[in-house]
């Protein structure tokens, strides 16, 4: 396989739109919220656009898929979800899409939680993950139970530690000052939050992550963590259980204000 480019393309507030290109020009995007910001990017580097990867049906995810896909052969890659009626093809868990420009395999992941439909795609030793996994951090649960979600974050866990996380937006300072507040004694947790101020400062984006990183700092894949146990029972009682717990800590996040 020739040499592959990843960029996440800033849109919207605060989304991530994730080109992959190869040295010939061509190109595949995935979770285009909008279209022209891509269209400025492929321009700019003289590339030709091959497929789109879509991992659940949010407009902020696939709002620019079909003004992308006129007018050329783009081939759109989503779970058979009605509510992404662009696709061309659909795929479910345990697929492998091979993509032949840019040269490129990836196998599908279902991850319900965030919504039900959520699917991932995880190859070249990337996980494009939209919204279920976000560094330091996970979806909301729009459609899926904890116990969904839980699981679903337990199998990305399960992938090699080299993988970078291409989520779809850019909480990572956000995130983290929720992640200090439930696991204050986490030194690689205060050294992530520093690196990542210091990228945003600069402008640049904090993604992507590695997995690895993810599994020291963030807590919803540390739910088993002893420190993190600790601090929970003192914040929401009655958390023995681990859905529970991942439940509890998912409630304290979307009340956190900074």
């Amino acid at each position: 396989m020739s040499k592959l480019h990843l960029k996440p393309i800033a849109a919207l507030t605060d989304n991530y739109i994730w080109l992959l290109h190869d040295d010939a020009g061509n190109a595949l995007v995935v979770d285009p919220g909008e279209a022209k910001p891509i269209r400025a990017a492929l321009d700019k580097h003289g590339l030709r656009l091959r497929a789109i990867l879509l991992t659940h049906h949010h407009p902020d995810h696939i709002a620019g898929a079909v003004s992308l896909s006129e007018g050329t052969v783009v081939r759109i890659y989503a779970a058979n979800d009605p509510r992404i009626d662009m696709a061309t093809d659909r795929v479910q868990d345990g697929d492998r899409i091979v993509i032949a420009e840019p040269s490129c395999e990836f196998d599908v992941i279902e991850v319900p939680g965030h919504t039900l439909g959520h699917i991932a795609f995880h190859g070249q030793d990337l996980l494009f993950c939209g919204d279920t996994l976000f560094s330091v951090g996970c979806g909301r649960l729009f459609e899926g139970t904890p116990r969904q979600m839980l699981a679903s974050l337990e199998r990305l866990a399960q992938l090699p530690g080299h993988t970078r996380i291409c989520c779809g937006h850019e909480y990572t300072v956000a995130n983290c000052q929720f992640a200090q507040s439930v696991d204050p004694k986490n030194t690689a947790l205060a050294e992530r939050m520093e690196s990542a101020r210091s990228a945003r400062e600069a402008g640049m984006p904090t993604v992507p992550s590695l997995l690895s990183d993810e599994l020291a700092c963030n807590p919803f894949l540390r739910i088993d963590e002893p420190a993190l146990v600790h601090s929970l029972q003192q914040l929401a009682p009655n958390t023995s259980d681990r859905v529970e717990r991942f439940a509890a800590l998912r409630r304290l996040k979307d009340a956190f204000r900074a």
